[in-house]
Formats: C-alpha cells, sequence, structure tokens
C-alpha cells in the first residue's frame, strides 16, 4: 500500500530552467513519447489487443501494457508509450484492486461467507492456474483487504486489495473450497492499478476522438487530459533527486554517488526498488538502493543507488561529468 514519505534537503541545488522540463508541462508530442494512457479494457480482447490499437490510434511504433488482464476481464489496464515502456515493468508487481463476482456451486449463510472471507486477508498462498503464462509454482501473496459488497443467492458480489500477481480465479476458488460448496469466478474487474484508479480510466473510442481534434484542428485539452507522463508509473517508489551535473552521466550508466543528490525521500531501504529524478521531478532512471534515506542522509561518501535502467535519453542535460573528470 502506498505510503506518504517526506522530502529531505542532503544539499542545497538549483535546476537549470534551460534544460530539461517538468513532466506537467511537456508538450503532447513529448508526452506521445513519454507518456502512459489509462484504458478502461473491455470485455473480448487480449491486453495485447488494447495495446496495440492504442498504438495504431497515437500512430506509435512502441506501446506496452502494465498487468494483464483476460481477455473476459475489464478494467484499468496502464499502456506506456514509445520511452515510457522502459518503466512499464514496474507495474506487473505493484498492488491491485478488483471487484469481482464469486458463483457458489451449493447454498451457504450469508454469515459464513462474510467469516470464510476474512479469513483470506493477510498472507495466502496460491498456485497459478494452468491458463496463466507462469510457472505453476505455489506461492505467497498477501489481501490487503476483502470486502462483501453484495449476496444474491448462491452469487456473491466482493471488493479485494492485493499484492500484484494474485490470481482472483484462483481466490474464488479456494473461497469456495474453503465454504465446502466449491465456488468459481463468474466476473472480474480491475478498479485499481497501483495508483490509477477505474475513474481515469478511459475509452478507446474517447482516445481516438482526442486525438484527431489535436490532429486535425490544434486542440489539445483533451489529449492531455489522457496522456499522462512516465512519471506516474514511478510515483509509488521512494525517489532521490539529483543535481543537474549528475543526470547526464545516470544517462551514460554510471552509478549515482552522493556527490550528485540533492534532496532524497524518506522510506529508502537498502536493495530496494527507487527512482532517480531531477529536481524537475523528471524521471532519469530506476535503480537499487545501496542506502537507505539514513545513510544517504549522514555519509559524504560512497555509492547511493545502482542503476538498473536508464529512463531519460542521452543529452537532455550537458555533460557536466566530463568536464569534472578533466
Amino acid at each position: 500500500m502506498a505510503e506518504r514519505r517526506k522530502r529531505l534537503v542532503k544539499e542545497d541545488s538549483e535546476t537549470n530552467p534551460f534544460f530539461g522540463k517538468r513532466p506537467q508541462e511537456r508538450s503532447v508530442e513529448e508526452l506521445l513519447q513519454n507518456g502512459v494512457v489509462i484504458v478502461d479494457k473491455p470485455s473480448g480482447p487480449t491486453s495485447h489487443q488494447v495495446t496495440a490499437w492504442v498504438k495504431e490510434i497515437l500512430h506509435l511504433g512502441k506501446a506496452g501494457h502494465g498487468g494483464t488482464l483476460d481477455p473476459n476481464v475489464t478494467g484499468v489496464l496502464p499502456v506506456a508509450l514509445e520511452n515510457a515502456t522502459k518503466a512499464i515493468g514496474l507495474m506487473h508487481e505493484i498492488g491491485k484492486e478488483y471487484v469481482a463476482v464469486l458463483r457458489l456451486h451449493g447454498d451457504v449463510s450469508k454469515k459464513k461467507i462474510k467469516e470464510v472471507a476474512r479469513s483470506f486477508v493477510g498472507k495466502i498462498w496460491q498456485t497459478p492456474p494452468k491458463e496463466a503464462a507462469v510457472k505453476r509454482v505455489r506461492r505467497q501473496r498477501t489481501i490487503y483487504y476483502l470486502n462483501i459488497l453484495e449476496i444474491d443467492g448462491r452469487d456473491v458480489l466482493f471488493k479485494v486489495g492485493c499484492e500484484g500477481g494474485t490470481y482472483i480465479r484462483v481466490l474464488c476458488k479456494d473461497m469456495g473450497k474453503k465454504l465446502g460448496v466449491g465456488g468459481h469466478m463468474e466476473e472480474l474487474r480491475r478498479t485499481k492499478s497501483g495508483l490509477f484508479r477505474e475513474e481515469e480510466a478511459i475509452i478507446l473510442q474517447d482516445l481516438l476522438d482526442a486525438y484527431i481534434f489535436w490532429k486535425e484542428d490544434g486542440y489539445e485539452r483533451e489529449i492531455k487530459k489522457y496522456l499522462r507522463p512516465m512519471e506516474d508509473l514511478l510515483a509509488h517508489l521512494p525517489a532521490v533527486y539529483i543535481k543537474d551535473s549528475a543526470v547526464d552521466a545516470i544517462c551514460h550508466g554510471a552509478n549515482l554517488a552522493i556527490p550528485g543528490v540533492a534532496e532524497v525521500e524518506t522510506g529508502i531501504k537498502k536493495d530496494s526498488t527507487i527512482a532517480i529524478k531531477t529536481l524537475k521531478g523528471e524521471g532519469v532512471a530506476i535503480a537499487r538502493a545501496v542506502m537507505t534515506t539514513r545513510e544517504i542522509m549522514e555519509k559524504d561518501k560512497g555509492v547511493v543507488a545502482d542503476i538498473k535502467r536508464v529512463l531519460m535519453p542521452r543529452g537532455v542535460y550537458p555533460p557536466m561529468w566530463k568536464k569534472v573528470l578533466r
């Protein structure tokens, strides 16, 4: 679940307005290269097909989705565009929320259904279903909440918040088994994926209309509402904010050391995944933390983070590090 984080100043530093750009100030063209669209996936097509349609609508060369939904499942499907596909992998393991219908194979009292539902909150064990494209190994997942919304005969409508990689189809089967009558998932809708919510998701027709209005009439308001900056994919990660002078070195694959740090967020643990950002809030890289927040604030030297994936193209900020090395 999301934590509230504070931003601590390691060393006062200013950012040059002539280099880079705050994510919220990007043009439509820039967002098409470094953005994400939150699609309300319809029932029928695969997640891959929906992603292909987004790519086609926006006339892009590359797009990728975060967290596969089965063809008959609807709801929140983040689709990253072009360069932002480098960050979409973060969505697979992030927390999700679903609304599902469990159809029981026999009659059970409402009281017992609610009792069994409560027993599934916390750590549970699951084996992925046969149709899943992953190795069928028993694994532990966390259920954050499981709320019964309505019971109509043998149909149980419930809302569940869970760790990424939880199979609701398996959860329904296991609940039916524990109730002693058996059961299966009848319907499923994803209502949240990380920080992306159902009410923010858009249908493909609206995306197409907004794109046409922009292309033909120069009307930006609608398309800008739908194109979210790539940094929204990093919002759940604690971040280290770096000086302008360190940006291009990171873009060339260098690890982040203490002299490059300007600010740091609370909540960074050793070996956890973190975001490296500019002082304008631009995503530079995804990294593994080598130090905790406290260590970063207290130490004067050493490697802060091991860079795992560079997000920002080279040359957005000048290569000041080369001058330092000469």
